[in-house]
């Protein structure tokens, strides 16, 4: 279902709006409108405008160019930069899925506080998500001391290291040990602080930062953007950073990644099958199944993931869900 025209964070599956709508809502009274920027590629603004037809035109940003979280984090900072140089960013990925959004909202005006002013400024700060399970599909981070603990009771702890992806016996162990927590990848540093970060280990896009102008940045991007490196937030900054700290998430997340988030967030049946859409099943066992228009008819089956969209059908057992991703080159391009 997540495809070029129709991206995860603009389908509909937990609630009537879509990802990037549920995003923009937790931000209501934490963020000012004028101050919320949804940065993205050249292709999916027709989608997201269509989506979200009040949002203003100008605060639709469109990378030119595809490249990684280090340039869109550099753009991010200097689109604040350029309005105001002692502000502080948040990047927030769209494509997560929280509930509790007052918990959410409380931490992430902790987060700012910490990021804007005090000896916490000097921090890089993260949102650390304490692991439910040994997940191999998200990165880590190796948690330190404690650093400090906000009006909200927020923890602020000081980060040791980033982690890869993991292995199922590693998952276990940082598990095991409590000392490592999932990467949320949400972020929140002032302008200053990121930028003498770019200076020390990034300088291609501390010049981007620096030179970014005022107004509709189009014609600077369109000129910049398409040569700065393609690289990640976490390699090219973080893992070099003085000082990277995180706040312990005390609300639920999920970034839904695989379809096997679904149980979840939906009920099962007393067979443990969670169904979407037009759906039937006779002796069927542990199976999720999402229709999009046809009717979906399950006999005799058990442990696998069936979805079915107007142009092409999946079927895939839960246990290979991760491996989704690698039937992608193998699909005509009208299907990716």
């Amino acid at each position: 279902m997540s495809r070029s025209s129709a991206p995860k964070h603009l389908l509909r599956l937990f609630t009537a709006r879509t990802l990037l709508e549920e995003t923009l809502l937790r931000l209501k009274g934490v963020v000012s409108p004028r101050n919320i920027w949804i940065l993205t590629n050249e292709a999916q603004v027709p989608l997201i405008r269509k989506a979200l037809p009040r949002f203003p035109k100008g605060q639709i940003i469109a990378e030119p160019a595809k490249r990684d979280t280090a340039p869109a984090a550099a753009l991010a900072t200097g689109l604040v930069r350029a309005r105001d140089p002692h502000g502080v960013v948040a990047l927030l990925p769209a494509d997560a899925l929280i509930k509790d959004t007052a918990r959410f909202g409380e931490q992430l005006r902790q987060a700012f506080r910490w990021a804007a002013q005090g000896s916490h400024a000097r921090n890089l700060l993260t949102f650390a998500i304490p692991p439910t399970h040994a997940a191999t599909g998200f990165g880590y981070l190796e948690l330190g001391g404690p650093l400090a603990r906000g009006v909200d009771g927020s923890r602020l702890l000081r980060v040791k290291r980033f982690v890869e992806k993991p292995d199922a016996a590693t998952a276990r162990r940082y598990l095991r040990s409590k000392r490592y927590a999932w990467n949320a990848g949400m972020f929140v540093w002032g302008v200053g602080r990121f930028l003498a970060e770019l200076e020390r280990s990034a300088p291609e896009l501390a010049a981007f930062v620096r030179d970014f102008p005022r107004g509709d940045p189009a014609r600077y991007l369109a000129a910049r953007f398409p040569s700065l490196p393609r690289i990640s937030v976490d390699y090219a900054v973080l893992e070099k950073a003085e000082s990277v700290a995180t706040v312990v998430a005390n609300f639920d997340w999920d970034d839904v990644g695989a379809w096997t988030a679904l149980p979840k967030h939906h009920a099962c049946d007393s067979s443990g099958n969670v169904s979407l859409g037009s759906v039937v099943s006779i002796g069927t066992t542990n199976t999720i199944a999402v229709s999009n228009g046809r009717a979906i008819a399950l006999c005799g089956l058990k442990d696998l993931v069936v979805v079915e969209t107007e142009d092409a059908v999946l079927v895939c057992h839960r246990d290979c869900v991760q491996d989704i991703k690698k039937l992608l080159p193998l699909l005509p391009s009208r299907h990716t």
